[in-house]
């Protein structure tokens, strides 16, 4: 059935609204030429999308030229903000963008062990506020956060998961009950997985695994370009997996002695110590590890000491044994073909440490699977939060308006 005019109209709008996202200002020409659309055709969805306040004329092509063919169309960026967060057992971090994605604020916030649920919720959500004064934003339109834990995937509701703090569930409801904005909470492992698909390391794949190694570990598991959550949101609890090499079995209410035993920040520097590193410059609310293994990379390649460049290489080494344990399980498994080392401890090892672990599982795996190292390290999470955020705010800016 050929689609009734109204229907028409509204594909044609989204098609130049996600043109002027992905390509930036055009003119009327262009979206002609990109479109396939004739030369009416574009001139009234241009007067449509210019009447709601989508769009709006933000300069001309080329220095000779004038008149309307010339001018530049691009979205209104401001005609909605965005929050993302981050939030982390230690302390939240947020970042507010406009409807492009060009950062107008950011700020973060520790909060202590000790800290009771409601101190914690309200120092969380006043960060949000402030940032969002500061950006210059009246209201928020979409906030995206990525948390530990598990995301119920019937409701979209953060779960209880063990050894997490009790406010990371009540923020959730705090900010929906504060902000006037559609709160959307996911994975901070999944939304990593979807910031390193569109801007990091796994950008030319459609399945691939993320290996978070940060605090502590997880996975994300994406095939055929659709994120998989799995039946109860479990998909990639990786710190669970029982594996060799620990002295006990993870419980359903506790991952020690699971993979996480070998691959926490913890047991990392324990690692470390065994073979004589000590960490001395880990930035502020980076893992231990993560500066623990950027040292021994730096060491390898500039270290004069035939001791310490030893330690090091020991040392990675080791820890390649360890994260080749559990990235077999999930090739053997899943057969990503790609296997990416995320997190802060990703990050840290770039490719010394994965071209470790790719040569363990190549021995170790008869599937072929490639080792990358995460470009974009713990800042995947607020990343993946605000593409998450901003693809629904744009849905629902963009969506046909009854008329």
């Amino acid at each position: 059935m050929p689609a009734s005019p109204s229907t028409a109209r509204a594909i044609n709008d989204r098609v130049a609204l996600r043109l002027l996202q992905q390509e930036g200002p055009l003119t009327a020409g262009q979206l002609k030429q990109l479109t396939g659309l004739s030369r009416p055709t574009v001139a009234d969805l241009v007067e449509r999308l210019t009447a709601a306040g989508l769009i709006e004329v933000v300069g001309e092509s080329g220095e000779q030229r004038r008149g309307p063919n010339a001018r530049l169309y691009g979205i209104v960026a401001d005609r909605a903000h965005l929050a993302a967060l981050d939030v982390r057992t230690e302390g939240v971090s947020v970042v507010v963008c406009d409807l492009l994605g060009r950062e107008l604020a950011r700020a973060s916030v520790p909060i202590a062990d000790d800290t009771g649920t409601g101190p914690a919720v309200e120092q969380a959500v006043t960060l949000v506020e402030r940032a969002a004064k500061e950006a210059g934003a009246e209201r928020l339109h979409t906030v995206g956060v990525g948390a530990p834990g598990l995301i119920d995937p019937a409701t979209g509701e953060l779960r209880d998961s063990s050894g997490l703090p009790e406010w990371h569930r009540r923020l959730v409801a705090a900010l929906q009950e504060r902000l006037p904005a559609r709160v959307i909470v996911e994975n901070e492992t999944n939304l990593a997985a979807l910031a390193e698909q569109r801007d990091g390391a796994a950008r030319d794949r459609d399945t691939f695994v993320l290996l978070w190694l940060g605090h502590g570990t997880g996975a994300a598991v994406v095939l055929d370009g659709r994120l998989r959550r799995g039946a109860s949101g479990g998909t990639g609890e990786i710190g669970f997996l029982p594996v060799p090499g620990t002295s006990t079995l993870p419980s359903a209410t506790d991952c020690e002695g699971g993979f996480h035993s070998l691959a926490g920040s913890a047991a990392i520097a324990e690692l470390a110590a065994g073979h004589g590193l000590v960490a001395t410059a880990a930035s502020p609310g980076e893992p231990e590890a993560a500066a623990l293994v950027r040292q021994a990379v730096a060491t390898l390649s500039s270290s004069s000491s035939p001791s310490a460049s030893s330690g090091a290489d020991r040392f990675l080494s080791a820890l390649a044994d360890r994260l080749a344990i559990g990235a077999a399980s999930v090739v053997a498994v899943l057969d990503p073909g790609c296997v990416v080392l995320g997190g802060e401890v990703g990050q840290a090892g770039g490719e010394v440490l994965a071209a470790r672990v790719g040569e363990r599982l190549t021995r170790m795996s008869p599937l072929p699977v490639e080792v990358r190292a995460s470009t974009l390290g713990g800042g995947a999470v607020l990343r993946g939060a605000l593409l998450t955020a901003r693809e629904s705010a744009q849905d629902d800016l963009f969506a046909p308006r009854s008329r």
